[in-house]
């Protein structure tokens, strides 16, 4: 079986995070392992608190899976700090790297941040060169540019710069952009391609960037080119999000395993 190492901040509440890449993964049909970068207090209303885990810890849970299993992708959510995003950059150049897909996470859907500040310019360094993919929403994609994006083609600029900072493929996700599509930019440094989706009305969105990056990476490993594993990653987070879930009084989280609810006559 194929494997997957996701290396991110923990979510308490099951959504988001090492939980929702965990569960991603393994509906991809991957087995899926974790590098905790952090703990949060979180629920589906907000993010109350983090507590990074100390950088030698992190490197450490890296280091020591490589040294043990055959690790087919990874990849990489939320590194708040510059200590953290040293430490991950650390571990990724002692061993042999296999693809690497970026989730850039700055910001929650409640406002808090999980990129200090000081450690943009350290991520876009030390982290971006890394990327096979990097998957930015459109704030985190303006953020990294310092570009304006309402519109396609104002997508596509951002993905041109964000592609010369170092990353091989730059997909920017559109679902924040006005209409009843929730269309991506997917950029290779020689063509762009539009991810189409439909958008679907529910405010059960909770960790849908976690689990696109998650289920890239799951392609990747499985053998996949870079551009079968992000199309499949799309058609795999849109119907998590069609068949989302109603919990919590906030953002509910996406059904990860809903093919699999599907195929066995589950209904929630």
């Amino acid at each position: 079986m194929k494997t997957a190492l996701t290396i991110a901040g923990s979510d308490s509440s099951g959504g988001a995070g090492i939980q929702a890449d965990i569960k991603a993964m393994q509906a991809m049909g991957v087995f899926a392992m974790s590098a905790v970068t952090a703990v949060t207090v979180q629920n589906t209303c907000k993010v109350f608190a983090i507590q990074e885990m100390r950088p030698e810890i992190v490197r450490d849970q890296i280091l020591c899976l490589f040294e043990d299993i055959k690790i087919n992708a990874v990849k990489i959510g939320m590194v708040s700090s510059t200590v953290l995003i040293e430490a991950v950059a650390d571990a990724l150049s002692r061993v042999r790297r296999p693809p690497v897909v970026l989730d850039p996470v700055m910001i929650s859907k409640s406002g808090y941040p999980l990129l200090q500040e000081d450690a943009r310019n350290r991520l876009v360094k030390r982290l971006l060169p890394l990327a096979d993919v990097v998957t930015p929403n459109l704030h985190e994609a303006a953020a990294l540019t310092g570009l304006a994006i309402e519109n396609t083609e104002q997508m596509k600029s951002c993905a041109q710069k964000i592609h010369a900072m170092g990353p091989a493929t730059v997909i920017i996700k559109g679902g924040h952009l006005e209409g009843d599509q929730a269309n991506d930019i997917y950029y290779d440094g020689s063509r762009f391609q539009i991810l189409k989706a439909p958008r679907f009305e529910t405010a059960n969105t909770h960790g849908t960037g976690c689990t696109f990056a998650a289920a890239i990476a799951a392609g990747l490993a499985k053998g996949l080119d870079v551009y079968q594993a992000c199309t499949e990653a799309k058609i795999y987070v849109t119907g998590a999000i069609e068949h989302s879930l109603n919990i919590g009084k906030g953002h509910g989280p996406t059904n990860h395993f809903w093919r699999l609810y599907r195929k066995a006559g589950i209904v929630w």
